[in-house]
């Protein structure tokens, strides 16, 4: 008998797999139709023009054709500039790779900085593929607390004494997945800098930064001249434009990440789908004012979802931000799966339980509310107290 990699092997089953099981095959009361708040999907299609655009484009013979391991250079060239119009500092077409999806640039940046035996700081709760990508690689990831009365976010001296000789980076995602917890400027700036001096990585992941709730920058490291030295910056345009399979997202880096990035590249799918990279180049291109509108839409969404949530009963509204809001479930001595699952049952609503997040987090429960339209927030409010009681 075959016997697998046995880190591979102990690591858990992902989590939005795992939750499908718990409705497959199931049907749900016509008056109470099934409501699933358990992956952060765009709930629209990409713009018409950029579909438009995409037909079209396959009779170009180069479209079927491998790229540049790093990507198209005009899609590199326009999120440099877009990084650089948000952020300010320079950062050129040479620091970016692009991935087949953020998941992909986060596996190479690990794989780029860190190798079995070694730490990577993590905060909880995590999103549960950097926990299981670091498992596979047999990276130990080193958790900072969950700070629930500080609205998630992570405490930057306690990764301060996280920090040893084996630490190779500190990741750090905002608007978090999973609690939507949006990192202040200065904090971000904390982590960066301490980074810096002890000579380790910040991974930055900003999957979510188009739903931030204003246009202010979420930060100024890009000003920084040596950047590069220190932050390793990830960003996905599956959300931005709807794109979720076409697995398309981009790292930003200095050149002993990206070379480093650009070999495991080769070997895992030599570049990104060149359908995918040609879609989010469109976006960057000809789509601001549609994005404008998304955004716009998912503020209001947001707004709309606090306020319903925020007030249901027994329930507590920890966090909220971009696609997702955390709550803390009223039932003690029930675990987040047992909650999340009685839900499915008594309430036809999908949420992932806290667990699939980390440990601690046996009280919470994950809602990804961009799923559902603002109309359903209501529903979903009066669903939850029902089980409440």
């Amino acid at each position: 008998m075959i016997t697998p990699n046995p880190l591979l092997a102990a690591v858990a089953t992902p989590a939005i797999a795992e939750s499908r099981r718990w409705v497959e095959g199931r049907s749900f009361p016509a008056d109470r139709p099934l409501i699933d708040l358990a992956q952060a999907v765009p709930a629209d299609p990409p713009a018409d023009a950029l579909i438009d655009h995409l037909a079209a484009s396959l009779r170009n013979p180069a479209i079927h054709r491998y790229t540049e391991i790093p990507g198209i250079l005009p899609l590199r060239e326009a999120l440099a500039g877009r990084i650089e119009r948000i952020y300010g500092g320079t950062v050129g077409a040479d620091r970016i790779v692009v991935t087949a999806g953020c998941n992909q640039a986060f596996c190479l940046a690990i794989m780029a900085l860190a190798q079995a035996g070694d730490e990577v700081i993590l905060p909880l709760p995590y999103y549960f593929n950097h926990q299981m990508w670091l498992e596979m690689l047999g990276i130990r990831p080193r958790h900072l607390a969950f700070r629930a009365d500080a609205g998630g976010i992570p405490d930057l001296e306690e990764a301060g004494r996280a920090i040893g000789p084996r630490t190779r980076a500190i990741v750090l995602v905002t608007p978090s997945n999973p609690t939507g917890a949006i990192t202040p400027p200065a904090t971000i700036r904390g982590f960066y800098d301490l980074a810096k001096r002890h000579r380790i990585a910040l991974i930055l992941d900003e999957t979510y930064l188009d739903y931030l709730p204003t246009d202010e920058a979420a930060h100024d490291l890009f000003r920084d001249p040596d950047w590069a030295d220190t932050l390793v910056h990830l960003y996905s345009f599956s959300k931005v434009y709807s794109l979720t399979g076409y697995r398309v997202g981009a790292l930003a880096a200095g050149p002993a990440v990206t070379d480093a990035v650009e070999k495991a590249l080769d070997c895992v799918a030599i570049c990104a789908p060149r359908i995918g990279q040609e879609a989010a180049l469109f976006g960057l291109r000809h789509l601001d004012g549609w994005v404008a509108g998304k955004v716009a839409e998912m503020r209001g969404r947001a707004q709309i979802f606090r306020t319903a949530l925020s007030q249901v009963p027994g329930f507590r509204l920890v966090s909220l931000g971009a696609y997702f809001a955390y709550l803390e479930h009223p039932f003690a001595g029930q675990d987040a799966t047992s909650v999340a699952r009685r839900l499915v049952d008594e309430a036809s609503l999908l949420t992932l339980p806290g667990t699939m997040f980390g440990p601690g987090q046996e009280r919470f429960l994950r809602l990804a509310f961009a799923n559902a339209p603002s109309e359903a927030a209501p529903t979903v409010a009066a669903r939850l107290a029902s089980v409440a009681g």
